[in-house]
């Protein structure tokens, strides 16, 4: 049987553009998995860039790590400063 050879494959290498960020968190939403939601908001900070997310919300890079870590229990203020700061908005709607 011949190797494989496996590839790294990371999604912040595709997340691009505001509309792929959009589009995979309303993709997560769907499943209603808090950690999941989290560690995509993880994601899109590491594409585009902790220090600035760090900049932008006033939250230590230390305290988005914490916050967005598997482990992590982000307030919801945190979580819509990350949000705001990605220029995307939080919208509810009816089902």
């Amino acid at each position: 049987m011949a190797k494989r050879e496996l590839l790294d494959w990371d999604i912040v290498d595709y997340l691009d553009s505001d509309e792929r960020m959009a589009g995979y968190l309303e993709a997560v939403l769907e499943d209603d998995d808090p950690q999941l939601f989290r560690a995509a908001l993880g994601d899109i900070a590491r594409a585009r860039g902790v220090s600035a997310l760090s900049r932008d919300t006033g939250i230590t890079r230390p305290g988005l790590y914490k916050a967005l870590s598997s482990e992590g229990n982000p307030s919801f203020d945190t979580v819509c400063k990350v949000i705001d700061s990605f220029g995307l908005k939080l919208v509810i709607s009816t089902k």
